[in-house]
């Protein structure tokens, strides 16, 4: 087998316009068939992405014996459900992030590892694939900011739409968990460590009851992450990286389009030539959710972990958990 046969379990916005047509160009993938609530938009979605087979429900997708994996796009609640079942029916899983809801749900895939060993589960952290972060990893493991102090992160868009997943609280939504979710994990990611201690703020929109307006700061013993995210904001994401010896600033770090080149800009003040000392770093055309279909794929296919663990999920989810409790009670709370 030199390539992974993937169902799509839903028809979801993301799913239908960027995840299908990005895993079509992955070389180790095809998509072999999809599901929805009713027959009729899993036919619609098939028929506009070129996908073959049609399951009427989600249980015959994942009953389907030719199929190897499947990615799941469905609303936030109903990530853990549907990724346990896919376990037990033998199936690897791609999920939307967040995973769950809480570190008590990442917990149940956690234990459900080791009655499904062979299984790959991965959260679809898009971002983490793309040469951008890559390079920005490399480039902080490797000293060229210094130590890093502070890290912040600004993201933001406008839904004000009341049937969307993103403004019903029973579904996970709220900006905290569909945008600051980023924030959490690009931090973890980069200082390669866990915060001990989070403040948050959260922003409750008057109508939906979901936070329109979250805002946080991390406390890595000594260093600090802040961000401020918006589901009823100005269209825009930034991420700027400080450290001792300089800075690093990404200005589309989730959503770069693959259709243009991403730059970031990399600032190191130790260094005395100008031409040096403050340059662009240009990447090459790539779409990040083919390469993270690509790396899911291949851990599949060689039999490796996945390329981002379960236990990773569960410590991203245990932060937003703590800068939820900080936000309730107007005080620091433990990481």
């Amino acid at each position: 087998m030199d390539k992974v046969r993937f169902g799509i379990l839903g028809t979801a916005k993301i799913a239908r316009e960027k995840v299908i047509p990005a895993l079509k160009e992955a070389r180790h993938v095809e998509v072999a068939a999809i599901a929805s609530r009713t027959r009729e938009s899993a036919e619609r979605a098939a028929k506009d992405l070129g996908i073959p087979k049609v399951h009427a429900s989600y249980e015959k997708l994942l009953a389907d014996s030719r199929l190897d994996a499947v990615y799941i796009p469905l609303p936030n609640h109903l990530h853990v459900g549907w990724t346990l079942k896919a376990m037990a029916s033998g199936k690897h899983v791609l999920c939307e992030k967040p995973m769950g809801l809480t570190d008590d749900e990442i917990n149940r895939l956690i234990d459900a590892t080791s009655r499904y060993p062979d299984v790959k589960v991965m959260e679809a952290f898009m971002y983490r694939h793309h040469p951008q972060w890559e390079e920005t990893k490399r480039l902080v493991d490797a000293g060229e900011i210094g130590a890093i102090t502070t890290i912040h992160t600004e993201f933001s868009y406008f839904n004000a739409d009341p049937g969307n997943i993103r403004n019903i609280p029973a579904a996970g939504g709220g900006a905290l968990m569909d945008i600051g979710c980023y924030a959490v994990s690009l931090s973890r990611f980069l200082l390669d460590a866990e915060p001990r201690r989070a403040l948050g703020l959260l922003v409750a929109d008057p109508a939906f009851g979901t936070d329109r307006l979250a805002s946080g700061l991390l406390d890595f013993r000594g260093r600090t992450s802040t961000f401020s995210c918006s589901t009823q904001g100005a269209k825009h994401q930034h991420v700027s990286i400080l450290g001792t010896k300089g800075r690093i600033d990404i200005p589309l770090p989730f959503n770069p389009p693959p259709d243009h080149p991403a730059q970031i800009l990399l600032q190191r003040d130790h260094l005395d030539d100008p031409a040096h000392a403050l340059r662009t770093i240009a990447f090459p055309l790539c779409d990040q959710y083919t390469l993270m279909a690509e790396n899911f794929a291949r851990a599949v296919l060689d039999d490796a972990p996945a390329p981002v663990g379960l236990t990773d999920a569960w410590a991203n989810m245990h932060v937003l958990e703590a800068l939820k409790e900080s936000a309730a009670t107007g005080q620091w709370a433990a990481c």
